[in-house]
């Protein structure tokens, strides 16, 4: 695998529930430990994020998977960013927030008022992602509850 080679987007198809649970898994051990709720999403993230109406956007290079992340339905126009990963050998080159641009406009294109997300405060370099592209760190009062045990940053990013 190159890593100069070109990274495309591509929303979720069928095969990806794999590469989408083994990053993230990969990912959260990482850092945390696996929640309940992750264990439901990762594991059948058709009936939790796309039949609700949401999508997932997987970042390719040399027809390998290596990152994705998920909108989620909240409601109508509002999605919440979750399940973003890059694979650990192509962290630090600028994927993280090119997918994460390439969310953003998927988001627009299904009619988004706003995206949510909830991060951890031991994920600076996300945050710091995350503000670059617009996204705002909510007040406590519009905080929505979070089922993770880890979130304890909220942001939003309105359209």
């Amino acid at each position: 695998m190159s890593a100069t080679s070109a990274v495309i987007f591509r929303t979720f198809q069928p095969g990806d529930e794999v590469p989408f649970r083994e990053l993230n898994e990969i990912w959260i051990q990482k850092f945390f430990v696996l929640e309940e709720p992750d264990r439901k999403v990762l594991g059948d993230p058709v009936g939790y994020i796309i039949e609700p109406g949401g999508q997932i956007v997987l970042a390719i290079r040399d027809g390998e998977v290596i990152g994705c992340c998920a909108l989620m339905a909240m409601d109508e126009q509002i999605f919440e960013v979750a399940k973003m990963t890059v694979r650990e050998d192509n962290q630090g080159r600028g994927v993280g927030k090119q997918l994460l641009k390439a969310v953003i406009d998927c988001g627009a294109s299904m009619g988004a008022r706003s995206l949510y997300l909830e991060t951890s405060h031991k994920l600076g370099n996300a945050i710091h992602v995350y503000e670059s592209l617009g996204f705002r760190h909510l007040p406590p009062e519009r905080v929505h509850p979070s089922p993770y045990n880890r979130a304890d940053v909220f942001m939003e990013r309105a359209f």
